[in-house]
């Protein structure tokens, strides 16, 4: 992974070189950032800089055997923690692991856990990891230089494991290099946030999402920049919609479902519907209820009539000619909340037919407000 594969973020891409440059790579560093920024493509990309044998000012070589190995994931130096579940080890998973990469640096949770088959599940990393990790690490390197350790989403990391980790942050082997990867900084304990330094990485720009989209995938360049404003300078979901699978389709079709049957007071058939969307896995529910989110707040900027506010799809921008006048300012604060408060029961292990149920009938009253 070269920085120059990156897209966008060269501020933080020269940030991180200059760190090189000036002999001073902190020992620990935290890249956090809304999903789909790039902070994961980031983290390897100067991994592969601390690891490269001859790197450049600007990047690395990409022809020692540093890059060589770095490359396909297989560079001795370079280790990978990440969440798991049914108490799996990562290095039981890391082919898995591995392929997922090899597709694609820019990828989400959901992304995992559909590689893992267990989207219904919660990964977590365990603290087997930490001994692991200690004991790979009391070795001397491999090539003569840094040892380099990715953690993805550290959040996901229990209490036994971040007391054993915090002790490694404070105390790391000579030439490792810790870069933590996080989604949501805020969850992880302060007394590791306070041993890092740390990278707030900001959404992709519109403008380089759509250059990517139309040098990397031959988008064609309106198509581009809609799929830009839509997704909201998050890579990885650009990607997604350009996978066109039917995913979102359904997510439309289930939206739609549930706000004509809300609006017409049809009990049973949202009672059928809260059954249907229950049987699904609990991360796919949550990614249903925030596209479900993101159409009611797109549906609400449709009446003000201005179309750089809109980053609908022509499917969706269809139904909001019909729809967005039952969302106004009586009642879009209103359903919003019931979408967030849905989204963090079944994130906490709520029953989803009781909640989603729930969330069905609030609507019912809100939606006629």
């Amino acid at each position: 992974m070269r920085f120059s594969d990156v897209v966008g973020q060269r501020d933080t891409c020269r940030r991180l070189l200059m760190q090189v440059k000036e002999n001073r790579v902190a020992h620990a560093q935290l890249f956090c950032g809304a999903e789909g920024s790039g902070k994961f493509a980031l983290a390897l990309a100067y991994a592969s800089y601390l690891l490269c044998d001859n790197p450049s000012d600007h990047d690395v070589c990409g022809v020692c055997p540093s890059c060589v190995k770095t490359r396909i994931l297989e560079h001795p130096d370079l280790h990978f923690i990440f969440p798991t579940v049914n108490r799996e080890s990562c290095s039981s998973l890391f082919k898995l692991w591995k392929g997922m990469i090899g597709e694609t640096p820019y990828f989400t949770l959901d992304t995992w856990l559909g590689e893992m088959g267990a989207e219904n599940q919660q990964p977590v990393i365990y603290s087997k990891e930490s001994e692991a990790i200690q004991q790979a690490l009391m070795l001397h390197s491999s090539e003569g230089g840094r040892k380099v350790v990715i953690i993805w989403l550290p959040e996901r990391m229990n209490d036994a494991t971040s007391n054993k980790m915090l002790k490694l942050f404070e105390e790391p082997p000579q030439g490792t290099v810790f870069l933590l990867v996080s989604d949501a900084p805020e969850m992880l304990l302060p007394t590791v946030v306070s041993r890092m330094q740390r990278f707030e990485v900001p959404p992709i720009s519109n403008s380089d999402m759509t250059d990517a989209l139309v040098k990397l995938h031959g988008v064609d360049g309106q198509e581009a920049a809609r799929i830009a404003r839509q997704t909201r300078g998050s890579y990885a979901e650009a990607l997604s919609v350009l996978k066109a699978d039917n995913s979102e389709l359904l997510f439309f079709d289930e939206f739609v479902l549930l706000m004509r049957k809300a609006y017409s007071r049809d009990i049973k058939g949202l009672l059928e519907w809260s059954a249907e969307i229950a049987g699904w896995g609990r991360e796919r529910q949550k990614s249903f209820l925030a596209y479900a989110l993101r159409l009611v707040r797109e549906n609400f900027m449709y009446n003000f009539r201005i179309p750089q506010l809109n980053y609908m799809n022509d499917a969706e921008g269809n139904f909001a000619t019909r729809f967005a006048r039952f969302i106004n300012e009586r009642n879009v604060i209103g359903i919003m909340d019931e979408l967030e408060r849905a989204c963090r029961d079944i994130g906490q292990n709520a029953n989803p037919g009781i909640v989603l149920f729930d969330l069905a009938m609030k609507i019912i009253i809100l939606i006629r407000k």
